[in-house]
C-alpha cells in the first residue's frame, strides 16, 4: 500500500539528487530511505532512480511519477492548512492574488459576502507575472487574470481559468482633441500624437498599444510614464498627450476629456479566475461564484449606457483639474 512517506522520499531524493541527501533533507537515517524507496520501486515493478557513485538521477518511470507524488503532497498540504484554520479559528483562510483594477472594482463585494460567511481572505496585489509565479508555486490558491491580443494566457494543464468579464480597452483624449469628435477613432490617426504610457517596458496596456500599432505600421512615441490612471487623466487633459486605458480603470467620468473606443478589431483583455485544478475547497468555489455575480453587475451597467462618449460628456461635472476618483493604478 502507498504512504505519503513514499511520495516523500521520492520527491526527497529527486531533489536532493542522492540517497544520503534525501535522509539528511527528511531527518531520516539513510536506510529509512532506502526501506521506503525500495517498497515503492516494488510497488510499481520498476526502478526509479539509477544510482551511482555522483548520486541519485530518476529513470524515465519516475519522472512520470515525481509530479503526481508532488501533486499529492501539495493536496495534502493544502488540506491540512485548510482545516486547520476551521478548527482553529472557527474559519477558513484563501489566499487570492489581484491585479490593481480586479482588486479595486472585482473583489470588494466578493470578499465581504465571503467574510460573512467566515472565511479569511489574504490577499496579495501584483502584476501578471508575480502572480503567476505564485500560483504555480502553490502560494495562492486562486488569482485574478487576464490574457489580451498579443499576450496569451499558458499555465499549463494543472490550472483551469474561468472567464469572467471582458474589459476593452479605450482611448482617453483631451476633449479638445481634432478626433475627439469620431465616434471609434482608429488608430492611425493619433500615429503624430505622443502617448502617456506605464512605468515598466512590461506593462500590458502599453504591450497591446504596441501591439496593435504595429500593425497598423508605426510605433507609439512616448512622452511621459505613470501608473497611476488619476495621474494619466489629469496629464491627458491638459494636452501633454493621449493614452490606451483599460475600460475598468477609468473611474468616474469626466468632461475634460473624451474615452473613444478603436476604430477597428476590438482590443479587449480577457479577465477570469485561475484555480489550480484539483482544487475542492468550498471557499474557492464560493468566491468564484461571487465574482462572476460582479462582473454581470459591472457588465449590465456597461451595457445600460447608452454609449461610452455620451457618459463622458454629460454626468458630474468636472473642471481642468479634477481627478477621477477611485481610479485604480495601472494593470
Amino acid at each position: 500500500m502507498l504512504e505519503l512517506r513514499h511520495f516523500q522520499v521520492l520527491r526527497a531524493i529527486a531533489h536532493e539528487g542522492s540517497l544520503a541527501g534525501a535522509a539528511r533533507a527528511l531527518r531520516y537515517a539513510q536506510p529509512t530511505v532506502t526501506y521506503h524507496l525500495t517498497t515503492l520501486e516494488s510497488h510499481f515493478g520498476a526502478p526509479l532512480f539509477h544510482r551511482g557513485p555522483r548520486g541519485a538521477v530518476l529513470t524515465e518511470v519516475g519522472e512520470a511519477l515525481l509530479p503526481h507524488a508532488e501533486a499529492v503532497l501539495e493536496r495534502v498540504r493544502l488540506a491540512e492548512q485548510e482545516i486547520r484554520g476551521l478548527v482553529q479559528r472557527g474559519t477558513m483562510t484563501l489566499h487570492v492574488g489581484t491585479f490593481p483594477t480586479a482588486g479595486a472594482l472585482l473583489l470588494p463585494p466578493a470578499v465581504r459576502t465571503l467574510h460573512q460567511r467566515g472565511v479569511d481572505i489574504t490577499l496579495r496585489e501584483g502584476e501578471l507575472p508575480a502572480l503567476l509565479a505564485a500560483l504555480r508555486s502553490r502560494e495562492l490558491d486562486l488569482a485574478l487574470v487576464f490574457s489580451q491580443p498579443g499576450d496569451p494566457l499558458d499555465l499549463g494543464e494543472e490550472f483551469v481559468v474561468h472567464p469572467l468579464v471582458e474589459d476593452p480597452l479605450l482611448l482617453v483624449l483631451p476633449a479638445d482633441h481634432p478626433q475627439a469628435g469620431l465616434d471609434r477613432v482608429p488608430l492611425t490617426a493619433l500615429r503624430e500624437d505622443g502617448w502617456i504610457m506605464g512605468t515598466t517596458d512590461w506593462d500590458p496596456c502599453d504591450r497591446l498599444l504596441s501591439w496593435a500599432c504595429a500593425r497598423e505600421g508605426f510605433e507609439p512615441v512616448r512622452v511621459m510614464r505613470t501608473d497611476d490612471y488619476g495621474v494619466l487623466q489629469g496629464f491627458v487633459a491638459a494636452g501633454v498627450g493621449v493614452a490606451l486605458v483599460p475600460r475598468l480603470g477609468l473611474g468616474s467620468p469626466r468632461r475634460d476629456l473624451a474615452i473613444r473606443p478603436v476604430d477597428g478589431p476590438v482590443l479587449a483583455r480577457q479577465i477570469g479566475v485561475a484555480v489550480l485544478r484539483t482544487t475542492t475547497a468550498v471557499s474557492a468555489g464560493q468566491l468564484l461564484a461571487e465574482l462572476r455575480t460582479e462582473a454581470e453587475r459591472i457588465q449590465a451597467g456597461h451595457r445600460g449606457a447608452e454609449s461610452f462618449s455620451a457618459i463622458t460628456s454629460a454626468g458630474d461635472s468636472a473642471g481642468p483639474d479634477h481627478r477621477a476618483p477611485g481610479a485604480p493604478s495601472s494593470s
